[in-house]
């Protein structure tokens, strides 16, 4: 772990330098905490086919992300990956409210620092700072892809996107942590046409995920070619579902009532799986300063497979300790309440997954996402229950490190010992740490420790649960311009 002790020494330096807020605000763009960006300067209309692209606006991003994962349990073998790479994003200006979108991205991996070909298999967070399956087949490290590829069309507070293209809901992200975002191809809309009303629609016939360079089926799991999503139900094969299935999503939010948000959020893939969820939060001011808000979401999925092999585990090994393990039906229950002021943010989650099937949402938007879960978890399998906890601080906002915030959280997960496939239950401590070293450079430092229970026993009464305990590091340097 010599690398990471280097990271560890180079921080302290990058906070002492800095001048800045930590949420990253250039004069073209806002960085959220999330990675989502949000563009803060886009092309004004015009007026003539030839301003179209004279007016038009580039947006550049350069960046940087080192992964290393040490194992400390019986599970795997210890792995590192580096991603250096850049975006250009180019917008053109609207003409009669028409534009476009064009983002092209690369992420390529020194040899320096990386795993042979033939290890590509045990790389675990750094694996989407490359196409293992692009490296496999033709030897060469990296991956460059056009992630985003549309056109839009404004009429009125209507917004439609046709092509290549992000989407944020509670079923899918962009998910842009590592170097590429998980993208869409299809059609989607955003109506603000109702007061305090947000209404987004999609219809989406594949999926790019991060590590890819060609889309696939939005569900179908196979090789690396395919939906391989960690979270992917591995049921779900082309054999069993198909390569064309369809992702529908409806999500309207609401901001009539004061102080409260709701969202409903419906999502379909005909013939083998539908989820509708519920969302709320509202806020309650205690002070000028500090504020309280309870939050509840609630999903319920629905079998449209009628299978006749089990399917309602995400993994395809085993289905031992699944009530009914030819359905997808399940739901699940997530609460959380905040107490907040303008630099503080202290939290307590609680979800709780139905014993039934396992949720599947290989969209990257992961369903206890905001609520329970730590980096890099997958805490929705049947039967699991959560117990965070977590603590922010913007040490800018308070003024007293400029453009430095920290955040942990402390999570229990509690799975199912009565089922095989599930892993061991697991204690999280999760650590972020950001600093804006000048106005368009970011610095981050995440650690995910992970303690899992190595003493619980398999149904056969002999053999135990993997111990799948690790220490996961991650560096991550974004500089836009």
């Amino acid at each position: 772990m010599t690398q990471f002790k280097i990271l560890i020494a180079i921080f302290p330096m990058l906070i002492l330098t800095s001048s800045l807020d930590a949420t990253l605000k250039t004069d073209k763009i806002t960085l959220k905490g999330n990675m989502i960006v949000e563009y803060k300067q886009v092309p004004n209309s015009v007026n003539t086919f030839s301003e179209i692209f004279s007016e038009g606006i580039l947006y550049g991003r350069l960046r940087t992300n080192i992964f290393l994962w040490d194992w400390q349990g019986n599970t795997g073998t210890d792995n590192k990956a580096l991603g250096v790479g850049a975006s250009l994003i180019y917008k053109t200006a609207p003409l009669s409210g028409l534009s476009a979108t064009l983002g092209m991205y690369t992420s390529q991996n020194p040899s320096f620092f990386r795993e042979d070909i033939a290890d590509l298999g045990n790389l675990k967070a750094g694996k989407d700072t490359l196409s293992r399956s692009d490296t496999t087949l033709t030897g060469n490290y990296g991956m460059s892809v056009v992630a985003q590829s549309y056109l839009q069309y404004n009429i009125s507070k209507i917004s439609i996107f046709a092509g290549r293209q992000l989407f944020e809901s509670v079923f899918t992200a962009s998910n842009d942590t590592k170097m590429i975002p998980n993208t869409f191809e299809g059609i989607s809309a955003s109506i603000k046409d109702v007061d305090k009303t947000d209404i987004k629609l999609a219809y989406f016939t594949k999926q790019k995920l991060r590590d890819h360079t060609v889309s696939h089926d939005v569900l179908a799991y196979g090789d690396w070619t395919n939906n391989d999503d960690s979270a992917a139900n591995k049921n779900l094969t082309v054999e069993k579902i198909g390569n064309n299935n369809a992702l529908f999503i409806v999500a309207i939010t609401n901001n009539s009532l004061q102080n409260l948000k709701l969202n409903l959020s419906y999502m379909s893939v005909v013939d083998v799986v539908s989820n509708a969820t519920f969302e709320s939060h509202y806020s309650i001011p205690i002070t000028s300063e500090w504020t309280i808000v309870p939050a509840l979401r609630y999903m319920k999925q629905f079998d449209n497979l009628n299978s006749d092999t089990n399917v309602a585990s995400l993994k395809n090994d085993t289905h031992i300790g699944y009530k009914n393990p030819t359905s997808l039906d399940s739901s699940l229950l997530a609460l959380r309440l905040d107490v907040k002021s303008d630099a503080f943010l202290a939290r307590i989650g609680y979800s709780n997954i139905a014993d039934k099937a396992d949720i599947i949402a290989p969209w990257r938007g992961f369903p206890t996402g905001g609520f329970t879960r730590a980096m890099a978890q997958y805490n929705w399998y049947a039967n699991t229950k959560t117990y965070m906890i977590r603590a922010g601080y913007d040490f800018s906002k308070a003024k007293i490190i400029p453009g430095f915030s920290i955040m942990a959280r402390y999570a229990i997960e509690d799975f199912d010992d009565a089922k095989d496939g599930v892993q061991a239950d697991s204690n999280i401590i999760h650590i972020d740490a950001r600093q804006n070293v000048t106005k368009n450079l970011e610095a981050k430092i995440r650690v995910g420790l992970v303690t899992a229970d190595d003493s619980i026993l398999m149904s056969d009464g002999i053999s135990y649960k993997s111990d799948v305990s690790y220490n996961e590091y991650r560096f991550e340097l974004n500089y836009f311009f």
